[in-house]
């Protein structure tokens, strides 16, 4: 096995991360600053990447499929000027991976032309197309984020922000929303807060992000979280925030904790790589082993391996090398390559720790690449519990049938692993680590408990369906 298909694989054998967003208000270079962001939210999605840009009388957009460094070259970001920008990094979650469904996307109300980029998934995206394009909708792409704009249009209000507040009552699921409008920037989440979108400050501008470590990137002053439920909008006149929603459980993806948000950002009021620290903790304290080494799968791995050495006493090492991709580092996010480090793990008893198990053929060559390092023997730990449902809610994930965590036991998982032994932490320890009210958040993936979008009926049908 090459490192370079260990590294390939490792990717496919992970949830995909959602989509990144970013906007900016009242910057004299918004495309760039919005450029700027993009490239540190990377790791949110890979396809494609798009900006919008306005002057307050036109509309330019500019985006393709690929990486924001290659998809936003110097005259490109020329052709976007303009005091106010959004942009979106994406990968496809709904509809198919394409330039059609690349964002942000544009059309026009009766409150004038609006851009829109969307994080998130509708659960009746489908039946509400379908409705749409009886009354005469023509859609331009598959894309759940189009059904939005469509509403959008279609709705009454004295105002955008207004019109948008009707609009959403009609759809069911996760949805983190930036809107451009020739006089405004808008960020909006759904009641439950699946999502995350910070508000931050550059100078006298004002900035939306996905993750704060965006806002980090740039100097920015992190102000505050956009609120479950909240459309907050941005314009001459300053913030404006509406709370037109019915108030509804918080349902925060605990996977943004697990797995997708960058170590560095600050998410719901906590570290991320802190929260990791904590999750290899409590899977130290749920599922020691004597070994001589801890060592983690890169990247998101890393944080809980070294929690899990601080409480287990074990030395933490690298445990593999680092080799450099042939397109180089100029991308952030980059995919490192996969190659055990024989010195290292010659003879030794090691505990591998890694943040999750989709279908387990990733974890299995792992284990089998360690053995033939000559490590004596493998211990895998999981900081998270076994994965048994897909995600409705933004993430692209496997049906049922290809969750190894959904039709094997664990002592099952173990032997296809080719483990001496493997531990998922509990969904009580996980929630635990995470430091904040365990009722705020989703964790549907783990238990299959699906708290928005679907009727009793519909849910049984789901689960049967995709048993």
């Amino acid at each position: 096995m090459s490192a370079e298909a260990t590294a390939l694989e490792l990717d496919d054998d992970k949830f995909h991360d959602e989509c990144g967003l970013f906007g900016i208000w009242n910057h004299a270079e918004a495309a760039n600053v919005v450029y700027l962001g993009l490239y540190a939210l990377q790791h949110r999605g890979q396809e494609s990447a798009g900006i919008a840009s306005t002057d307050g009388d036109h509309f330019q957009v500019e985006k393709a499929m690929g990486w924001v460094a290659d998809v936003f070259s110097r005259d490109r970001l020329k052709r976007l000027p303009g005091h106010r920008a959004i942009g979106h990094v994406r990968y496809s979650t709904a509809g198919s991976s394409n330039l059609r469904n690349a964002q942000p996307i544009t059309g026009t109300t009766a409150h004038g032309p609006v851009a829109i980029a969307h994080n998130g998934n509708l659960v009746n995206a489908e039946a509400l197309r379908e409705e749409l394009e009886k009354d005469g909708a023509v859609f331009q792409s598959s894309s759940d984020t189009e059904v939005i704009l469509h509403l959008l249009a279609r709705s009454e209000g004295a105002t955008l922000a207004e019109q948008l507040a009707r609009a959403l009552t009609r759809v069911r699921g996760a949805y983190t929303l930036l809107l451009l409008t020739q006089d405004s920037v808008i960020g909006v989440r759904d009641a439950s807060g699946f999502r995350p979108l910070t508000l931050g400050r550059l100078d006298d501008a004002w900035v939306l992000a996905s993750e704060t470590c965006a806002l980090d990137l740039m100097e920015a002053k992190v102000e505050r979280d956009v609120e479950p439920g909240e459309i907050l909008v941005i314009d001459k006149h300053g913030l404006t925030s509406l709370k037109p929603f019915r108030a509804a459980q918080r349902l925060q993806c605990v996977f943004e904790y697990v797995y997708f948000a960058r170590p560095d950002s600050v998410l719901w009021g906590r570290n991320v790589h802190a929260v990791r620290k904590a999750l290899g903790h409590q899977l130290a304290r749920e599922y020691p082993v004597v070994a001589d080494l801890v060592i983690a799968v890169p990247d998101s791995g890393v944080g809980a391996a070294l929690g899990y050495s601080e409480e287990s006493g074990l030395p933490y090492d690298m445990g593999r090398t680092f080799i450099e991709p042939q397109q180089g580092i100029r991308h952030f996010g980059v995919k490192v390559k996969l190659n055990p480090n024989r010195e290292v793990l010659d003879g030794k008893r090691v505990v591998v720790i890694d943040d999750s198990i989709v279908r387990g053929t990733t974890s299995r060559k792992i284990v089998k690449m360690i053995r033939a390092a000559g490590a004596r023997e493998v211990h895998v730990r999981i900081s998270s519990p076994p994965i048994q449902w897909p995600c409705y809610y933004g993430i692209d994930t496997p049906t049922r049938r290809e969750l190894i965590g959904s039709s094997h036991k664990v002592e099952e998982i173990q032997r296809y692993l080719g483990a001496d032994s493997l531990g998922y932490l509990s969904l009580e320890g996980m929630l635990k680590a995470t430091g904040s009210d365990p009722d705020h958040f989703c964790h549907a993936c783990f238990t299959g408990q699906y708290q928005v979008g679907f009727e009793s009926e519909e849910l049984a049908q789901l689960k049967l369906f995709d048993s």
